[in-house]
Protein backbone atom coordinates (compact mmCIF):
# COMPACT_ATOMS: atom_id res chain seq x y z
CA UNK A 1 0.00 0.00 0.00
CA UNK A 2 3.08 2.23 0.79
CA UNK A 3 4.68 1.54 -2.57
CA UNK A 4 2.02 3.38 -4.88
CA UNK A 5 1.55 5.65 -2.57
CA UNK A 6 5.13 6.66 -2.58
CA UNK A 7 4.97 6.07 -6.46
CA UNK A 8 2.86 8.71 -6.77
CA UNK A 9 4.19 11.30 -4.93
CA UNK A 10 7.43 11.00 -6.84
CA UNK A 11 5.72 11.38 -10.12
CA UNK A 12 4.25 14.67 -8.52
CA UNK A 13 7.33 15.92 -6.83
CA UNK A 14 9.34 15.28 -10.68
CA UNK A 15 6.11 16.90 -12.73
CA UNK A 16 7.74 20.38 -12.60
CA UNK A 17 11.32 18.90 -13.76
CA UNK A 18 9.48 17.64 -17.45
CA UNK A 19 7.89 21.52 -17.79
CA UNK A 20 9.08 23.02 -21.42
CA UNK A 21 10.76 26.25 -20.60
CA UNK A 22 9.91 29.26 -22.05
CA UNK A 23 12.14 30.41 -25.40
CA UNK A 24 14.66 32.65 -24.81
CA UNK A 25 14.14 36.44 -26.32
CA UNK A 26 16.76 38.19 -28.41
CA UNK A 27 18.80 39.66 -25.60
CA UNK A 28 19.32 36.66 -23.90
CA UNK A 29 20.43 34.87 -26.86
CA UNK A 30 22.94 37.97 -27.44
CA UNK A 31 24.14 37.74 -23.85
CA UNK A 32 24.79 33.70 -23.81
CA UNK A 33 26.34 33.88 -27.63
CA UNK A 34 28.68 36.36 -25.44
CA UNK A 35 29.14 34.67 -22.46
CA UNK A 36 30.43 31.20 -24.74
CA UNK A 37 32.10 33.59 -26.46
CA UNK A 38 34.15 35.10 -23.36
CA UNK A 39 34.15 31.36 -22.00
CA UNK A 40 36.15 30.02 -25.25
CA UNK A 41 38.22 32.83 -25.39
CA UNK A 42 39.41 32.48 -21.77
CA UNK A 43 40.15 28.51 -22.73
CA UNK A 44 42.00 29.55 -25.57
CA UNK A 45 43.83 31.96 -22.58
CA UNK A 46 44.47 29.58 -20.39
CA UNK A 47 45.49 27.04 -23.05
CA UNK A 48 48.36 29.59 -24.10
CA UNK A 49 49.69 29.99 -20.57
CA UNK A 50 49.82 26.51 -20.51
CA UNK A 51 52.43 26.21 -23.88
CA UNK A 52 54.90 29.00 -22.08
CA UNK A 53 54.89 27.01 -18.81
CA UNK A 54 55.89 23.76 -20.48
CA UNK A 55 58.36 25.79 -22.64
CA UNK A 56 59.79 27.15 -19.61
CA UNK A 57 59.76 24.17 -17.92
CA UNK A 58 61.67 22.39 -20.83
CA UNK A 59 64.09 25.11 -21.15
CA UNK A 60 65.15 24.74 -17.00
CA UNK A 61 65.30 21.25 -17.66
CA UNK A 62 68.02 21.10 -20.50
CA UNK A 63 69.66 23.63 -18.47
CA UNK A 64 69.81 21.26 -15.59
CA UNK A 65 70.66 18.76 -17.91
CA UNK A 66 74.13 20.77 -19.05
CA UNK A 67 75.06 21.78 -15.66
CA UNK A 68 75.12 18.50 -14.50
CA UNK A 69 77.30 17.72 -17.32
CA UNK A 70 74.47 15.45 -19.44
CA UNK A 71 73.84 16.37 -22.53
CA UNK A 72 69.97 16.93 -22.61
CA UNK A 73 67.89 15.16 -25.17
CA UNK A 74 67.15 16.50 -28.56
CA UNK A 75 63.63 18.86 -28.79
CA UNK A 76 60.86 17.56 -30.34
CA UNK A 77 59.80 19.78 -33.75
CA UNK A 78 56.87 21.86 -31.78
CA UNK A 79 54.12 24.46 -32.80
CA UNK A 80 54.85 28.09 -31.20
CA UNK A 81 52.44 29.19 -28.30
CA UNK A 82 49.23 31.16 -30.66
CA UNK A 83 48.36 33.85 -28.39
CA UNK A 84 44.79 34.45 -28.62
CA UNK A 85 45.40 38.15 -28.71
CA UNK A 86 42.69 40.73 -26.29
CA UNK A 87 39.11 39.59 -25.98
CA UNK A 88 36.95 41.07 -29.35
CA UNK A 89 33.05 41.04 -28.04
CA UNK A 90 30.52 40.67 -30.70
CA UNK A 91 29.38 43.68 -32.76
CA UNK A 92 25.86 43.73 -32.79
CA UNK A 93 24.57 46.48 -35.52
CA UNK A 94 21.36 47.34 -33.95
CA UNK A 95 23.21 47.75 -30.11
CA UNK A 96 25.55 50.17 -31.62
CA UNK A 97 23.56 52.70 -33.83
CA UNK A 98 23.75 56.00 -32.18
CA UNK A 99 21.01 57.82 -30.63
CA UNK A 100 20.09 59.80 -33.92
CA UNK A 101 19.90 56.93 -36.08
CA UNK A 102 17.79 54.83 -33.76
CA UNK A 103 14.98 57.48 -33.96
CA UNK A 104 15.18 58.16 -30.24
CA UNK A 105 14.49 61.96 -30.69
CA UNK A 106 11.78 61.11 -33.10
CA UNK A 107 7.68 60.92 -32.11
CA UNK A 108 6.29 57.71 -31.99
CA UNK A 109 4.57 57.14 -34.93
CA UNK A 110 4.57 58.31 -39.20
CA UNK A 111 4.49 61.82 -39.32
CA UNK A 112 2.00 63.23 -41.95
CA UNK A 113 2.56 66.34 -42.30
CA UNK A 114 6.12 68.34 -42.35
CA UNK A 115 6.67 69.52 -38.82
CA UNK A 116 6.67 73.45 -39.37
CA UNK A 117 3.93 75.75 -41.21
CA UNK A 118 3.64 79.13 -42.14
CA UNK A 119 0.44 80.38 -40.22
CA UNK A 120 1.33 82.57 -37.54
CA UNK A 121 0.65 81.53 -33.93
CA UNK A 122 -2.73 84.21 -33.74
CA UNK A 123 -3.94 82.20 -36.29
CA UNK A 124 -3.01 79.01 -34.96
CA UNK A 125 -4.59 79.87 -31.74
CA UNK A 126 -7.40 81.44 -32.36
CA UNK A 127 -8.78 84.95 -31.85
CA UNK A 128 -8.62 85.97 -27.76
CA UNK A 129 -11.88 85.43 -25.73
Amino acid sequence: MRLPVIALLGLAAAGPLFAKLPALIEEEKAKAALVTAKTAWTDKVGLYKICLAMDRSAEVYRADQKTAGKEPPAADPMPNCADPGPAVAAVDAAASKPLEASGAHSPPGMAVSPPSNKATSAEMTGPRK
